[in-house]
């Protein structure tokens, strides 16, 4: 199976800041698709792992509409399960890496009255198979 994936979406994953900055643009933002694999492989471990995300994941190429909502939804729930997560206790000098080809980024708001610091690095990589 192959999902599409849209810039569209990203709407669901924007945070105050970036609501707050974008909101006086009156350009119309460009919209961008890419179809991926629905499960991807490792290229190094060969290990499989689910590639949908609630934030950009549109619909399953080739589903009908309804199924399609209906398999993304259980996909999404299932990668949250408490089995499948790890939570990080950031005290100051934390660091965090992960590689973004077998792991969703979800982030919890749950240090209020706090700064959120993040560095993002992406590395030029393979196409996702």
């Amino acid at each position: 199976m192959r999902a599409v994936n849209s810039s569209a979406k990203a709407e669901v994953s924007r945070t105050r800041e970036d609501r707050l900055r974008d909101a006086a643009r009156t350009d119309d933002a460009q919209v961008f698709e890419a179809v991926h694999p629905v499960v991807r492989t490792h290229p190094e471990t060969g290990r499989r792992a689910l590639f949908v995300n609630p934030a950009h994941t549109a619909r399953i190429d080739g589903m009908t509409e309804g199924l399609g909502e209906a398999l993304l939804e259980q996909l999404f729930v299932h990668q949250i399960r408490p089995e499948f997560t790890c939570r990080v206790r950031w005290k100051p000098g934390t660091l965090a890496i992960w590689d973004n080809r077998q792991l969703l980024h979800f982030p919890i708001n749950d240090y209020h009255g706090h700064r959120r610091v993040m560095h993002r690095i992406t590395l030029a990589g393979d196409e996702p198979a």
